[in-house]
């Protein structure tokens, strides 16, 4: 069989993040993420999403890629790293900005979290307190005096005027107020989802110290590098709503998706990079093989 062009084979990306070392639930991800590249005739590609400079090591960078190297996990391009992309997704911020969707916010978490409570509690999708819109009506001369002032701020998306603006644009893909993706199970069988943005509330996009949020950067990035695949795991199913909306504002084109189950801890827990007995530096220098990896995650198909 021939190998289909390049523009028409699908594309996929593993997308770590550099702030401690990988372990078994990234492992099963990146695998996945190759088995579906391999099966499908498709590229897979490397992102290193270290935008949190403060958390962002040098060895953790290294080490993903000799774990990665370790696993037989290879790429069809040089990794890209998103720290060498900020500008780009200031300039995403400012189209947001000139459509009159975002906004500045001065409030610390006490304070958030203080009115939250006051004006009746609501969670967000993952569990934390729904930002209350302190800051949200804020006079545009105040703001920048605060700002001129050094004051440490953060910006966050309108959502409600972000997701009547989304309606406008798409038309019949929103249904009152959700908004549908396309979500491809294990079999590739391929239906549509559907999720309310509002229920995040007003997200941040941007801190004062750094230009961009993970939301941001990862539809910015899966625009750039031509994905047309996100595979990650279940934990992040629920923000697949805030990059559709962001998809749909900035004009990026819309990837499939799929939702692969987690790697759990014998409590029934995702995994966590804190748990060190879970990385796969740790588990190498136990005396694992990669066979004994793959054979630990039910990868016995991948070559």
């Amino acid at each position: 069989m021939s190998e289909q062009p390049t523009a028409a084979r699908p594309v996929f990306r593993f997308a770590p993040s550099p702030n401690g070392f990988l372990h078994l639930g990234h492992a099963a991800s990146a695998l996945i993420n190759q088995r579906m590249a391999r099966a499908s005739g498709g590229r897979l590609l490397l992102r290193i999403e270290d935008i949190d400079t403060g958390r962002t090591r040098d060895e953790f960078v290294e080490a993903i890629g000799e774990d990665l190297a370790w696993l037989g996990v290879t790429f069809d391009e040089e990794p890209l790293r998103q720290s060498r992309h900020l500008p780009d997704y200031q300039k995403a911020a400012d189209r947001l900005d000139a459509l009159g969707l975002v906004y500045p916010c001065f409030a610390a978490r006490a304070e958030i979290l203080a009115a939250a409570h006051e004006t009746g509690l609501r969670l967000d999708p993952d569990g934390a307190p729904v930002y209350p819109g302190l800051h949200r009506g804020l006079d545009p001369k105040e703001a920048e005096r605060r700002k001129a002032g050094g004051e440490p701020y953060a910006m966050r998306l309108d959502m409600a005027r972000a997701v009547a603006l989304a309606r406008e644009r798409a038309g019949h893909a929103m249904s009152e107020q959700q908004l549908s993706w396309r979500e491809m199970d294990a079999a590739g069988q391929v239906e549509m989802v559907f999720a309310d943005p509002l229920a995040w509330g007003d997200i941040v996009l941007q801190r004062k110290d750094v230009p961009t949020s993970y939301h941001l950067s990862v539809v910015v990035d899966d625009a750039r590098q031509g994905v047309t695949h996100v595979v990650r795991g279940k934990d992040l199913i629920h923000a697949t709503a805030i990059h559709r909306l962001l998809q749909v504002l900035l004009d990026l084109p819309e990837p499939v998706y799929h939702h692969h189950d987690l790697v759990l801890d014998g409590n029934g827990l995702k995994l966590s990079k804190s748990d060190s007995a879970t990385s796969l530096r740790s588990l190498r220098e136990a005396g694992w093989t990669r066979g004994d990896v793959m054979a630990k995650l039910g990868f016995h198909d991948v070559a």
